[in-house]
C-alpha cells in the first residue's frame, strides 16, 4: 500500500519505478501530464534530474505498453 494516497493490491493498482533519460524540465512536465491522462493512472511522481520516475496505476485499465508509449513519443528512453 502507498503511503501517499492508501492504494494498494486491495484495490488493484500497481506500483513501478522507471529509470527514464533524455528528461528536460519540460518533457518531465509533458510526461507527467499524460500519463495522468491515461485511465488507470492513479499517481506519477517525475524527478527529471535523475530520471527517477514513479508511477501507480491498474493494469486492467492501463497497459504497461501504453506507459512506454507516454515516454518514446517524447524521445524518452525508460528501464524498469
Amino acid at each position: 500500500m502507498c503511503k501517499e494516497c492508501g492504494c494498494g493490491a486491495a484495490n488493484g493498482t500497481t506500483r513501478l519505478q522507471f529509470t527514464v533519460t533524455g528528461y528536460t524540465d519540460a518533457s518531465a512536465k509533458d510526461a507527467e501530464k499524460a500519463l495522468l491522462g491515461l485511465a488507470g493512472v492513479l499517481y506519477v511522481h517525475i524527478h527529471a534530474h535523475d530520471g527517477e520516475t514513479t508511477i501507480d496505476y491498474n493494469p486492467a485499465k492501463t497497459k504497461l505498453t501504453e506507459l512506454l508509449a507516454v515516454f518514446e513519443a517524447r524521445g524518452l528512453s525508460a528501464a524498469l
